[in-house]
């Protein structure tokens, strides 16, 4: 063997083990879908969103090696509709393409997994499981043939779509919409008032350290997701070049664009707006070039939002974690862009309409988008019609206010270690939800921003005073208010974790762009009984620890203690409080 023909074999082998490579970061993805999905819904089902990320890959993993691969990848094609099962899995073991497969398969639980987040916090568990090996057996597989098998319809014709935008985003983002429409709003995120109008109440997710975490990994999976296809380190590093351009502008124009509309930059939004443009350069990654990928990434940075509010306050359609707006919308626009910005002639592509080919690329490009369209949102629809008819579809009330974590899996929390409260909607949440709220901050005086109540009752009584003070705020101030204390001497408190409302009157906050009406955020309640320091020094010195001069910083209780009494000694009065304070 010549030295040029030992180069094409390793260069081979080399883009065969990268091949496999790149599968393996597309399976870590779950990883990131997860994280995303549960730390932009409620504490109370995050187990739930757990199981259903992993159990659809590995039903996923049964119906595809047994019936979706064969449909997909097979070799003998009905007119290039539908693959024709074989059964070379059991019968030519050694020779079966399984490169191939698992490369197919990770793809294939992509597609299923983000319909998970559309419907999260009210479907049932027995329902996604039946819907989920649906997708991975029949939904996906069909028109993914279409696309990637080199006999499908569409491939014969020219449609392009490198990495996926529509047969995987946009398959899972109008099954995203078919199913959130059908199954209805999680409970409280719609009201109709008295004159008929509807307000949309925004219901921020537990955790958004998960959700950020659960963005990186996508973003680092992506690489794989849509560079595992290269052939030539020169595509490679393109393919990495425009899906790390395109994400970028994407993430800066969501953040600039939700600065200017709502008055700061929106962190959850933005962290979407990251994915809507991994998810527009998706199909074209490997077909524009620099220019045409910031182009890409600049409408999907505005796509998101704007798709994102169009969906919940004027459809009402309740997609906790922006499934349509990121894969449907954006899939949709990252597979026509193609049509505008591909760079390449070829056998059966041209050019794109920004590139002097004209309009047949984009002519193909809404011929498959129509076709795939159609043909998912039928079948999705007969099959969750199925299902809402037969096992059901959404859980009881009951259940979702309660939390599927314990409805549906018997966990009574996902955060066994962390004490749960409870929010405005029933259920457990975490700390975290108050960090999603952006407030207009308006500066107060002191004694606005943390108002002290007298309940004191003179009882005429010749005894010491004892004076209990109780103070209510948040969690980050305790430890300047302990500092504060302590430089008072007073030592004993009792600290109560509590719940308050974290909306003032004339104060705006927002949640992905609608207005919060009310929250209830965790707070701390101190409780402080004085004899010997001077009530007033107590109340200085606490306004002085948590005045920031934003309605908000807290409120100071003062009350009459008839008497104390030192369970040890039997003490009583001004003698029971000696070395407590």
């Amino acid at each position: 063997m010549d030295a040029l023909a030992l180069f094409e074999q390793a260069s081979s082998d080399l883009f065969g083990i990268w091949f496999l490579m790149g599968a393996v970061l597309v399976f870590f993805m779950q990883a990131g879908f997860a994280m995303v999905e549960t730390g932009f819904t409620r504490a109370k089902n995050a187990g739930n969103i757990i199981m259903k990320n992993l159990m659809d890959f590995c039903i996923g993993t049964v119906v595809f090696l047994f019936i979706g691969f064969n449909l997909m990848m097979a070799e003998d094609t009905f007119f290039g509709l539908v693959g024709i099962p074989n059964l070379n899995l059991f019968t030519d073991f050694a020779n079966f393409p399984w490169s191939s497969f698992i490369f197919n398969l990770v793809f294939c639980a992509t597609a299923a997994t983000i319909v998970s987040g559309a419907m999260a916090e009210r479907t049932k568990f027995s329902a996604y499981l039946i819907y989920s090996a649906v997708i991975s057996c029949l939904i996906y597989p069909i028109e993914a043939g279409w696309v990637w098998n080199s006999n499908g319809w569409l491939f014969q014709m020219g449609f392009v779509d490198f990495a996926g935008s529509a047969a995987i985003h946009m398959v899972g983002g109008v099954t995203s919409l078919i199913g959130a429409k059908m199954l209805g709003p999680r409970i409280g995120k719609y009201i109709k008032g008295k004159d008929g109008k509807i307000s949309v109440r925004a219901i921020p997710g537990h955790s958004l350290t998960l959700g950020a975490l659960g963005v990186f990994i996508l973003w680092f999976g992506w690489y794989g997701f849509n560079g595992a296809a290269a052939t030539q380190v020169g595509q490679l590093a393109q393919i990495f070049s425009t899906t790390t351009i395109a994400a970028g502008f994407a993430t800066v124009t969501t953040m600039m664009f939700t600065w200017l509309k709502n008055g700061k930059p929106d962190v959850s939004m933005t962290l979407n707006g990251s994915l809507a443009g991994l998810v527009a350069i998706t199909a074209p990654c490997a077909n524009v070039d620099a220019f045409g990928a910031i182009i890409i990434g600049i409408v999907a940075g505005f796509l998101v939002v704007l798709v994102v509010e169009f969906l919940d306050l004027k459809l009402h359609i309740d997609d906790p974690v922006g499934a349509v707006a990121v894969h449907g919308a954006n899939g949709i626009w990252g597979t026509l862009s193609v049509g505008l910005f591909n760079i390449y002639d070829g056998d059966v592509i041209t050019k794109g309409l920004f590139y002097g080919g004209g309009f047949h690329q984009l002519k193909l490009q809404l011929i498959g988008i129509l076709a795939i369209c159609a043909w998912t949102a039928v079948t999705m629809y007969i099959v969750f019609t199925v299902i809402k008819k037969t096992n059901g579809l959404r859980v009881s009330p009951a259940e979702e206010i309660e939390g599927l974590d314990i409805s549906e899996h018997g966990l009574a929390s996902s955060y066994a270690d962390f004490m749960p409260v409870t929010n405005s909607y029933g259920g457990f949440v975490g700390s975290a939800s108050s960090d999603e709220l952006i407030e207009e901050k308006k500066l107060v005086s002191i004694n606005e921003a943390v108002p002290v109540q007298y309940s004191m009752i003179d009882s005429g009584s010749s005894k010491a005073k004892i004076t209990k003070v109780t103070i209510i705020t948040r969690q980050s101030k305790f430890e300047e208010l302990k500092s504060a204390m302590n430089e008072i001497e007073v030592t004993g408190m009792t600290v109560i974790q509590v719940v308050g409302c974290g909306l003032q009157k004339g104060s705006n906050q927002y949640y992905r762009g609608v207005p919060v009406e009310i929250n209830l955020l965790p707070k701390i309640q101190v409780e402080i009984v004085v004899t010997k320091v001077p009530v007033e020094k107590v109340v200085e010195a606490a306004k002085k620890a948590l005045y920031t001069g934003n309605i908000g910083d807290g409120k100071i209780f003062i009350y009459n203690v008839e008497d104390v009494i030192k369970i040890r000694t039997g003490e009583t009065g001004y003698d029971a409080m000696q070395g407590e304070e």
